[in-house]
């Protein structure tokens, strides 16, 4: 599982490698690097193009490319790090398709504004993201072939354990979520995993013996229960562990991973079940974190992640809309349409989650998952925070928010109301909670929030808020705006979205 591998130099006069092309990121309207300034004002004197766009010029620097790069103004109330990440992979794969093999990368005229502090990293891996290529290209034709930049050099006073700790981890991601659905089929998903953290200090339990899953997982199996016929597609559970040597708090997650949702009897229509096997970002979203906790090695925090792996199939088995099914919590839910099938697999793990939060210090629950479409049209590409009372009294979404913003993985934060809690609530004594309507979320009023809503009742949470003598702090994370390129779910890259937040909040000092 190879990717650009890191060497960190001072300045660019100290750079020893065999670096065969320069990359220069920044703002071209600002002060240029003495090295570079005088080629850069001679190409402008014929090209008007360049400091304006990427391109390629001839020059005296190592290599004898220079790529320049420009990330255009910085200085604007609207503008952040994403910039430095834009540019740096725009350059990245000019040289790509130039035949550079080991670029060096330089970043210049970082603004001193808190939200830059993290540029160069933001940079490295920016230009990491354009140069990845799918799992199925990388076994079909090999890593060497589609991926032919195999070290950077990135100027800097950087870290390397820790860039490519991150890419690690959004490389982890990225497979897992974009990899089409028989070769990441619920039993290869947990190979896939069980092959990442061979050989680390995260333990991998997969749970794929059905008499148990049914017993202990009554939520995951409805939505699982069709796809029973086609032993390939049989669902797991993977749960990970790590624990810190000294853990003073304990990260706990839940991630949605629907390996491919037809709809269920619901069925998808209309060409939108195309780039349903991207619907286990958010599990693959978590498995990415835990790949980077494992290459850190966090002394402090602990972390425990179950992924229910699941094929939301359809067939005479399939469950269907007012069955009334009883959740790991003992909670009644009554399902009001089979394409919400992603809370109901969260709701079960939630609810595991729950029970064993005791066993550790300073729980913290999240739920990671693509899991509406109203999240992607309401925040557009930013990854939607819903906290519960405990986490917003915390701030726990503060945290997330702010590492999103230094680390170039940015999130809005979104409120539980009361109204959500209405939304849900049951309408007869047949049952304890409603999944959801039966119309889709992007025309239902507050179509991300009242999901969080459900999950809080379903998972027993309700009984864990401020007014409880326990309470559990637990922010929804819903990725479905932000968990692939440019919103197209069928053919955009993942963007391996919520790593670096997570990573920068809770991974680096």
């Amino acid at each position: 599982m190879a990717f650009p591998t890191v060497e960190v130099v001072e300045h660019y006069n100290a750079a020893q490698g065999d670096y065969d092309a320069v990359i220069l990121v920044g703002d071209f309207a600002q002060s240029l690097p003495e090295e570079f300034a005088d080629y850069v004002a001679s190409a402008q004197s014929y090209d008007q193009r360049v400091g304006q766009q990427p391109l390629l010029l001839a020059a005296d620097v190592l290599g004898g490319r220079l790529i320049t790069a420009p990330t255009g103004p910085l200085s604007r109330d609207y503008d952040d790090v994403r910039a430095f990440a834009d540019a740096a992979g725009a350059g990245a794969r000019i040289a790509a398709e130039a035949g550079v093999k080991q670029p060096l990368l330089v970043v210049f005229g970082v603004p001193d504004d808190a939200r830059y502090g993290q540029a160069e990293a933001v940079a490295y891996w920016g230009l990491c993201q354009a140069l990845y290529q799918p799992l199925e290209a990388r076994e079909a034709l090999g890593e060497e072939t589609v991926e032919t930049i195999t070290q950077v050099g990135v100027v800097g006073t950087l870290d390397a354990q820790w860039l490519m700790a991150v890419e690690a981890g959004k490389r982890v991601a990225r497979d897992l979520c974009g990899t089409e659905p028989e070769r990441m089929a619920p039993p290869r998903f947990a190979e896939y995993c069980q092959q990442a953290f061979a050989h680390t200090a995260v333990k991998v339990t997969v749970i794929d013996d059905i008499q148990q899953l049914q017993h202990e997982y009554p939520l995951l199996m409805a939505v699982g229960r069709a796809s029973l016929s086609v032993e390939r597609h049989w669902p797991c559970v993977v749960r990970l562990e790590y624990q810190a040597p000294a853990a003073e708090q304990t990260l706990m997650f839940a991630g949605k991973g629907i390996v491919f949702d037809t709809g269920g009897a619901d069925l998808k229509t209309g060409g939108h079940m195309a780039g349903m096997s991207r619907d286990k970002g958010g599990a693959a979203g978590v498995a990415g974190f835990m790949k980077t906790v494992a290459e850190m090695r966090p002394e402090t925090v602990s972390v425990v992640a179950e992924l229910g792996v699941v094929r939301n199939s359809i067939g005479a088995e399939a469950f269907v809309s007012d069955e009334i099914i009883q959740a790991h919590s003992g909670v009644r839910v009554r399902i009001g349409n089979t394409d919400a099938e992603g809370r109901l697999v969260l709701a079960d793990l939630l609810s595991h989650l729950r029970v064993q939060a005791g066993n550790y210090p300073r729980p913290q629950l999240y739920s990671v998952a693509t899991l509406t479409g109203h999240a992607a049209i309401a925040k557009g590409p930013y990854t939607a925070l819903v906290p519960n009372g405990p986490a917003r009294a915390q701030g726990i979404h503060d945290l997330l928010w702010e590492a999103g913003e230094v680390y170039g993985d940015p999130s809005e934060v979104s409120w539980s109301r009361r109204e959500d809690f209405r939304f849900v609530a049951p309408r007869t004594k047949a049952d304890d909670v409603l999944s959801s309507n039966n119309g889709p979320s992007v025309s239902t009023a507050r179509g991300h929030q009242f999901p969080m809503a459900f999950l809080t009742i379903a998972a027993g949470l309700d009984n864990y808020g401020n007014d409880s003598d326990h309470p559990l702090p637990y922010v929804h994370v819903d990725i479905a705006g932000s968990g692939v390129e440019g919103g197209d779910w069928q053919h955009g890259k993942p963007s391996a979205a919520p790593v670096t937040s997570f990573a920068g909040a809770y991974l680096h000092k």
